[in-house]
């Protein structure tokens, strides 16, 4: 079992700030956390001329670097669609929460990051799984659901578990079928 909570908002707003001040809050309650971060952005981990990224261009499907200190997979999609979130999380190793940045439209309990100067509408009047707000300044005119300052990070660390969605890995495989 495994709890996922998602963490939206527009593009500057201070998303990935946020999980980078709410991972050692959520780990000195003992908790093991691990993010996923979506993006639209085209990216690569790996650097053109070394031996990994020459096997990828060569054809290999998946490379997998290991070291003393940490492992990568990386898994080319070539002509595949890009996997849904269910398929992601399945990848990834039990723990006991997944902070999940992005994946908007995926259907899990998300914290809306709001901040007046940036000029933008609060999104949660049309996404109905963003059950809270975070910001800072002033907070948004007539909000139907809790806030909170994003200053205060032991409060949506609370928040975080508290509305974090429970998952299992089997139940994503029986829906997905096998990762492929």
């Amino acid at each position: 079992m495994m709890k996922v909570f998602g963490i939206t908002g527009w593009s500057g707003a201070g998303k990935t700030t946020l999980i980078e001040r709410l991972l050692p809050a959520l780990t000195a309650r003992g908790l093991r956390v691990s993010v996923i971060k979506h993006t639209h952005h085209n990216f690569d981990i790996d650097k053109p001329g070394k031996d990994s990224f020459r096997i990828r261009e060569a054809g290999a499907h998946e490379v997998l670097l290991a070291g003393d200190h940490r492992w990568a997979l990386m898994h080319e999609l070539r002509d595949e669609h890009e996997p849904p979130l269910e398929a992601q999380l399945a990848r990834m190793a039990p723990v006991d929460l997944v902070i999940v940045e992005g994946y908007k439209r995926a259907p899990m309990p998300k914290l809306e990051v709001w901040r007046a100067e940036n000029g933008k509408p609060t999104r949660f009047g049309e996404d109905d799984t963003v059950v809270g707000l975070a910001y800072d300044g002033t907070p948004p005119d007539n909000c139907p659901l809790p806030t909170l300052l994003l200053s205060d990070i032991d409060a949506i660390a609370s928040f975080a578990t508290l509305h974090a969605l429970d998952v299992t890995i089997e139940a994503h495989a029986r829906l997905l079928g096998p990762i492929r």
